[in-house]
């Protein structure tokens, strides 16, 4: 198997390469968002942040990154 490819996922509607064995975790700082002020929907549920880091992105999956945003 080719460890070295990259795969490409759907991040907000838009093609995105990481690396094989990528977290999710690694996702979200690679593309320069602070996990403590983003929520995630993968493959269309809300990924709860404690399973962030045991989730191993791959080809395919969608990711919908909302940021929280505070006000009053």
């Amino acid at each position: 198997m080719n460890t070295t490819s990259e795969i490409t996922l759907q991040v907000n509607g838009k093609p995105v390469t990481c690396s094989p064995n990528t977290n999710l975790t690694q996702m979200l700082q690679q593309i320069g968002l602070n996990p403590r002020l983003i929520a995630v929907e993968y493959n269309g549920e809300i990924l709860h942040r404690q399973y962030w880091e045991t989730t191993l992105l791959k080809t395919g999956d969608r990711l919908e990154i909302v940021t929280i945003v505070g006000g009053g």
